[in-house]
């Protein structure tokens, strides 16, 4: 799924602002313009249109975390995971939002896209491990489908 994308869902996800992304993105460590942030949250067949890098996208989802549950000045900046995958994305997702196994289910299964114990269990492996499972595009679209309904009611 291409960052834009994600960038968008995650905008719509936390009913905010073009201020309140960039504001997002800052806490997670990184200064980004209003233009930059336009030319991101634009479609790809729009005029105008830029990819978002990755080190934008991982700035935001470290800045989502830090917004939901607090930034402890005593332990070190999150470091910055790059590139970011989907299954990086789930990750910071889950921190984030403090999903449990049985809530990653449950937002799945509310959008019809039921997914195994272990299927689900390898998206969170480490890169290498004989279990991991790379994260598919439909996967993570219907995750964020499914935290947005959670989330907006």
């Amino acid at each position: 799924m291409i960052h834009n994308d994600v960038l968008r869902s995650l905008r719509y996800l936390l009913e905010i602002n073009d201020a309140k992304l960039i504001e997002l993105i800052k806490l997670g460590g990184l200064d980004v313009s209003k233009a930059d942030i336009a030319t991101y949250l634009k479609k790809e067949d729009e005029e105008g249109f830029v990819r978002c890098p990755d080190e934008v996208l991982a700035h935001c989802l470290d800045g989502l975390v830090y917004f939901k549950r607090g930034k402890d000045e005593s332990r070190p900046a999150l470091p910055i995971e790059l590139p970011v995958t989907n299954n990086i994305v789930m990750k910071k997702l889950r921190v984030a939002f403090e999903l449990k196994e049985e809530d990653l289910h449950a937002i799945l299964k509310a959008v019809d896209f039921p997914v195994s114990k272990p299927e689900l269990s390898a998206l969170f492996r480490k890169v290498g491990h004989s279990n991991y499972r790379p994260c598919g595009d439909q996967l993570l679209r219907n995750f964020l489908k499914g935290l947005t309904l959670r989330v907006r009611g």
